[in-house]
Parts: structure tokens; sequence; C-alpha cells
């Protein structure tokens, strides 16, 4: 069972990268947790080995700070959002950019792909998230309703819907095949950094206001609210089969739940004090990302099982 199996988890490597010239502010990995990507003030994003700690390559374009990033579930590309209110979609290969969408006011704070690699939200200061398709560059859909900045955004793992985390302390989740109206999920006092679907439908939002919120979000529903201790949470990831979460934060702890429960199985130990994401490899294993201000050095912590 997944109770036992969380005690075993054991620290198996520390890799750290070389610095950025400016904060970093995300940390991803690829689908299949070879590639480690980073993204900074310093307008840049950077791709490494994620085993070695080689970097493969720089991207460089856009003309502000760099604040999200994510990978497409095929790898071949990878996407950003930056302060300069551009989306950027780049080749993971070469490193190119292949396309900028245009379409937001503000600074934009969170992309994500949809599973399906058909689809890329984005959201930021303008309070809109915008659905873009992925091949032709131009824009789906406005989603529209959040009375502040979006921080976070996620699909549902059929692509089906997709969720988005604001500072008005909300989380709305989208029907992307009906025009119903957007679910909308209250409970949090502090702002949504971090959101991730399961596999069965269920959908974890981290919060500034130092808890994780578990929900059934058709239902609109909480079915835990995890304490983390007044601690900042910056990324939540659900295991494969979605038995297990784990939310990172501010602190140099990150957290493995049962979801059967709602208890805290795990505390793993990091070496920073910021830990930016989490997820969890094909294998099993965990892995998580730091970075620590101001020497803006990246660092990878690996945990097996």
């Amino acid at each position: 069972m997944w109770r036992n199996r969380a005690e075993d988890f054991t620290q198996v490597g520390v890799s750290y990268f070389a610095r950025h010239k400016g904060e970093v502010n995300c940390c991803v990995f690829s689908p299949d947790c070879q590639i480690l990507l980073t993204c900074s003030d310093d307008c840049r994003l950077h791709l490494w080995n994620a085993k070695t700690g080689q970097l493969l390559a720089k991207a460089s374009g856009h003309e502000g700070p760099v604040k999200s990033c994510a990978f497409s579930s095929d790898c071949v590309l990878f996407a950003s959002a930056s302060h300069d209110c551009c989306v950027r979609i780049w080749l993971t290969t070469t490193a190119e950019c292949v396309r900028i969408l245009t379409g937001h006011k503000r600074s934009v704070e969170t992309v994500s792909f949809s599973p399906d690699c058909k689809l890329l939200i984005s959201g930021g200061w303008d309070k809109d998230a915008i659905v873009w398709d992925v091949q032709s560059g131009e824009i789906v859909r406005i989603l529209a309703g959040h009375k502040d900045a979006i921080q976070s955004s996620t699909f549902s793992r059929d692509s089906r819907f997709v969720a988005t985390g604001s500072w008005d302390y909300t989380v709305k989740v989208w029907s992307l095949l009906t025009e119903e109206k957007e679910v909308t999920l209250e409970g949090h006092s502090g702002n949504v950094a971090s959101l991730c679907f399961s596999a069965s439908g269920m959908l974890a939002s981290g919060s500034w206001d130092g808890t994780v919120r578990v929900w059934l979000p058709r239902a609109a529903a909480a079915i835990f609210v995890l304490e983390c201790r007044g601690v900042w949470v910056r990324g939540v990831a659900f295991s494969r089969d979605g038995l297990v979460l784990a939310s990172a934060g501010e602190n140099d702890m990150v957290r493995i739940w049962d979801m059967s429960n709602g208890k805290c199985i795990k505390m793993l130990q990091a070496q920073k004090d910021t830990t930016l994401s989490c997820t969890f490899a094909p294998s099993g294993a965990l892995l998580t990302a730091g970075s620590v201000d101001p020497s803006q050095e990246a660092e990878l912590w690996q945990w097996d099982y």
C-alpha cells in the first residue's frame, strides 16, 4: 500500500544548476523527467539534463521576466509566459521560438498545455484566461470571470476541463466542450498558486493561505483541507494513480499525503528555503525542484522508494 511505500522514501541524489542572472520563477520537468526547464527574471529559459545538470539550451526572446513555463505531454514543445504580456511556444530540441501569442493586456503569470497537446491556456494580471490553438496560434476562447489576477492553471487528464486559480482566492473550473457556466470553488483565504488534476478527476489547489484543498470540482465540494502550517504552497502533484498527493512550499519540506484519508504520511527534507515544483516520475519516484534568492541557483532533489 502507498502508506507503507511512502515510509520508504530515501533521498538518492541532489543536482545543482548554474545560475540564472535573475530570480528563478518556475521549474518544471519534462513528462519523462529527463529534462528540467527553468525560467527567470533574466528574461530567459534554460533547458537542463535532469540527471547530469548539463545545460542543454538557452531560450531568449522575451522582453520581460519569464513567470511560468510548461512542456507539452509529448515533449515536442514547451511554452513560456512573461511580464511582456506574451506567450511563446518553443521547440524542445532546438529551443527555437516557433510562435508568439499576443492577446493579454498585462503580465502573463501561468501557462499550461492540454494533455492531448492541442490547446494551451494562459492567464495573468488582466484577470482573463485565454485558450489557444497550439497548431494555429489562434484564440479559441477567452475565459472571463475572475476578480483578480490569475496565477495558476491546469487541464483535466481528458482535456475536457480547465481550472484556473486566482488572487481572488477562488478556483474556477471551465468546460471546454460546452458553454455551461463555470464552477467556482471557494474556501481559500490566499491566492491560489498551484493546481493539479488527478487521473480520476479530483482537483488539488495549493494556496498562500498555507493549505492544499482537494476537490470534487463538478460538485464544488472539498474532500480534504490539508494543513501545511502556514507555508505558502507553490506546487502540487498527484501520483499517476491518484492515490498520493505531493505538495511543495516556501520552506524546505515536501509533504506526501494519502488520498484515502487526507493524512500526511511523509515529510521529505530538501536543501533550500523555497521549493517551486514537484512531480512524480513514470517509475513512481518523486522529483522536486527548488530555487533560492538571491543566488538564483536551481537545485534538483530526487527521492526513491
